[in-house]
């Protein structure tokens, strides 16, 4: 497609931050951005994650308005992709049907991923959004490895309130905290709780 550039940043990069403007649209191949809202305590808020076939609604939202970043985005992992430059996004909006079509199906999935977030935020126990999030976070192996502090961002919450919790959690024999991270020990018990059903 004419008019892509090469994209890749390395884990851990801020690729965006508030007040910065949007350098163009990426289209990833390869891993996945965290975007996060901060407030003013300094609370942090995991908004969304991108992966390859997603959209960034931050990204969208500068693009379309002509705005900067209200939110920060970071390279989860390493990233591999392609930009459309901000100059040709909106011709490329207009003109590529292909493209819009896939830009539209990504937003709807994404507004979806909201409304979640916010029924999560505002009608879930806070155990039950826990559990979602250490069942979400897991890799094959049912281990998590996320601090107290990240899993606090996950969850719209307080690192302190975190910790408890996840005490709780391992007297109960659902997790065990490791240095490295949270073990699941009872996945079954955590998928219930997630479901409301304790």
């Amino acid at each position: 497609m004419a008019g892509l550039q090469k994209f890749s940043a390395p884990k851990g990069k801020v690729l965006f931050q508030p007040g910065q403007p949007c350098p163009g649209f990426v289209i990833l191949s390869e891993g996945t951005i965290r975007v996060t809202l901060v407030g003013p305590s300094g609370r942090e808020l995991v908004l969304y994650r991108v992966r390859p076939g997603d959209v960034c609604l931050q990204t969208l939202s500068c693009l379309i308005k002509d705005q900067t970043y209200s939110a920060e985005g970071v390279a989860e992992t390493n990233l591999v992709g392609q930009i459309v430059p901000a100059s040709e996004f909106q011709d490329r909006m207009s003109e590529d049907p292909e493209f819009r079509n896939r830009v539209m199906l990504s937003i709807s999935a994404r507004f979806a991923e909201y409304q979640q977030l916010i029924e999560d935020v505002a009608l879930t126990n806070f155990d039950a959004r826990l559990a979602k999030v250490l069942i979400r976070l897991a890799s094959a192996e049912d281990k998590v490895a996320a601090t107290h502090s990240e899993l606090a961002s996950e969850t719209a919450s307080g690192r302190a309130y975190v910790s408890r919790r996840l005490g709780e959690f391992a007297r109960q024999g659902w997790v065990r905290q490791q240095e490295d991270g949270i073990a699941l020990l009872d996945r079954r018990a955590l998928e219930h709780l997630a479901a409301g059903e304790r």
